[in-house]
């Protein structure tokens, strides 16, 4: 007979996965990968997200890394900026390549009627292999003197979130760094192969690590990928399968952690776009429908019991200031004050 899992106890799931039960005492770059990368397109937003997940963490490290290029940032997921290991970025970009040049020429379709993509591909890999850092703007107005009659964002923008694989240079994503973005080739910046072993059952083994139990719709939801259920049914005899409380087959690894529901949950203080709420189709076990749409206006939020319960800002100078979304008992605002006051003296750097 199927387990049913009941909203609370998916939810639970969800947050020891994400290291938002307990912080976890991993490496940041150990994190990273667990999480299967962060979404990055606010290049200080990271730094929050891990905060609230690893023990003591230290942004510094995370610089270190980017500059160490041992995590890099890029178009993935989504089409939407990532952080990703080093190995990540090279085990999955090419997989995903198909999907980026899809979601690319859609949303260009009208401007690229005349444009050859091979062509374009070509002269962009040809440009950018002198190795010299360049803004998006930067490549676009060199190619557009190929192709006048396109805007040059339009052709910059195609070639680095699509064309080819790119990476976003450091101080961009760095602690406190306001610096614009300049690309180099992925294979410029991490010269090597990807590692071995087919991406598909590596992506779908991770993704069940960090996010798991879930439905394959969920899967496909953080990927963005097509194609998928055929590696999912080459895993069943890894897998072990679920049911929620509406009858959806849920899958996860036999050996991850199913808390039980009872757990307490900590207020924890998400950034804005994180993989917590982005990463499934049905946000209903940690975000209520009524408020899906501040997962994908880029609005902060904090959970309480588990649960976005308010958002939060945290202007330059000032402290972390919080609105509810529900009236919250004297416990809860107590809580949420107190770990607003612990983001805000990280925020600071106290």
């Amino acid at each position: 007979m199927t387990v049913t899992l009941d909203a609370r106890a998916l939810n639970r799931a969800a947050l020891a996965r994400q290291h938002l039960l307990d912080r976890t005492d991993m490496p940041v770059l150990d994190t990273v990968a667990h999480l299967g990368g962060l979404q990055a397109q606010e290049p200080q937003e990271p730094f929050v997200g891990l905060w609230s997940r690893v023990a003591a963490f230290d942004p510094a490290e995370l610089s270190r890394l980017l500059e160490g290029r041992e995590v890099v940032r890029m178009h993935l997921m989504r089409r939407t900026v990532h952080l990703v290991t080093a190995d990540d970025a090279l085990r999955w970009r090419p997989r995903h390549h198909a999907l980026l040049r899809q979601k690319a020429v859609g949303v260009y379709r009208r401007e690229l009627a005349d444009v050859d993509l091979s062509s374009l591909t070509a002269r962009a890999e040809a440009l950018m292999a002198d190795g010299e850092p360049r803004s998006l703007g930067e490549i676009g107005r060199e190619l557009a003197e190929h192709w006048p009659g396109v805007a040059p964002r339009v052709l910059g923008d195609l070639v680095v979130a699509a064309l080819v694989p790119t990476v976003q240079l450091p101080p961009r994503g760095v602690w406190r760094s306001t610096a614009g973005v300049r690309y180099l080739p992925l294979a410029t910046w991490i010269p090597g192969d990807a590692p071995p072993g087919p991406p598909d059952a590596d992506l779908i083994r991770r993704y069940l690590r960090a996010f798991g139990p879930a439905a394959t719709a969920d899967l496909r939801a953080w990927c963005g990928l097509a194609g998928l259920p055929e590696a999912v049914n080459a895993l069943r005899d890894e897998l072990v399968e679920f049911r929620d409380d509406r009858g959806r087959r849920l899958l996860d690894l036999a050996d991850a952690p199913r808390p039980d529901p009872d757990t307490p949950a900590p207020v924890r203080f998400l950034p804005a776009f994180d993989n917590a709420i982005l990463g499934y189709h049905d946000r209903t076990r940690i975000i209520d429908d009524d408020h899906r749409n501040l997962s994908v206006a880029g609005i902060r939020v904090a959970l309480v019991d588990g649960r976005v319960a308010a958002t939060w800002t945290a202007p330059p100078t000032g402290p972390v200031t919080v609105t509810p979304l529900r009236p919250l008992t004297r416990t809860e605002r107590t809580e949420v004050n107190d770990e607003a006051d612990r983001l805000t003296a990280f925020l600071r750097g106290n």
